[in-house]
């Protein structure tokens, strides 16, 4: 294999947490643009309505609470129902209730635990099984600027995102010599609905921006390349690693 096919998704099927909104939705699109079968997942279905409307090519959403461990089995099921089990898992879904230490609740910490690090193990795990079958499969994480920064506000969002960086080399190690590759894509701050916060606010912004080595913040169209090459054949030698895409703000 080589050229253009080395980043070829073309017949594969994919699932994407957090779908129906932010870089979800944008890497559901980005894959099923590809040629990939696309199942996206998410609590809201109405949000997974207009996104499967908005997407071209061949995708079914399925409506869960990512959160509700008991139940990621029987989630794990209806995913495979439209098109077969997937090849490719993007735990895209996250929760950040920007609490601030001192005002962390139980509720809070719980919440953020169970979207940000147990699903995408859990969820990984009920579907690594068929992946191990077919000796090929890709698994992509979303860490963030937080898994190596601490953040305002950020302490139980910045905990799972740690730990979602030593979940992918854990999941490496257990998984990669099945033919299953685990690495992450850690966002800096990209411009989507969820952040509109930040951007609402131009002098924060430009801070943000200034902060990176390339001047500017992130678009969604940045991730189109990275995730392509993570979830193709073009990165069969490349696992638990965290990639930076955040314009070399981690650098400075």
């Amino acid at each position: 294999m080589q050229g253009d096919d080395l980043f070829s998704v073309a017949g594969k099927v994919a699932c994407v947490t957090g779908a129906s909104s932010g870089l979800g939705r944008h890497a559901a699109g980005v894959l099923a643009r590809a040629g990939a079968s696309v199942v996206g997942v998410a609590r809201r279905a109405e949000a997974l309505d207009d996104w499967q409307g908005d997407t071209p090519g061949h995708t079914a959403a399925v409506a869960g609470d990512l959160a509700a461990r008991g139940g990621l089995a029987d989630l794990a099921r209806r995913i495979a129902e439209p098109f077969g089990a997937p090849d490719i898992v993007i735990h895209a879904a996250g929760l950040n209730t920007r609490e601030p230490a001192d005002a962390v609740t139980p509720e809070g910490w719980d919440a953020t635990l169970a979207i940000n690090l147990s699903a995408p193990f859990f969820l990984s795990q009920a579907l690594v099984p068929a992946m191990r079958d077919k000796g090929w499969g890709r698994i992509v994480n979303f860490a963030s600027l937080q898994s190596f920064r601490a953040f305002p506000g950020g302490i139980a969002y910045g905990a799972t995102k740690g730990g979602v960086t030593q979940l992918t080399r854990a999941m490496a190690e257990a998984w990669s010599g099945d033919g299953i590759t685990a690495n992450a894509i850690a966002p800096g701050f990209f411009r989507t609905e969820l952040t509109a916060a930040v951007f609402d606010d131009p002098e924060r912004a430009a801070r943000n921006a200034a902060q990176t080595c390339i001047g500017r913040n992130g678009e969604p169209e940045d991730l189109d390349g990275p995730l392509r090459f993570l979830c193709s054949e073009a990165s069969r030698y490349v696992t638990g690693q965290v990639l930076m895409l955040d314009g070399g703000f981690t650098a400075k």
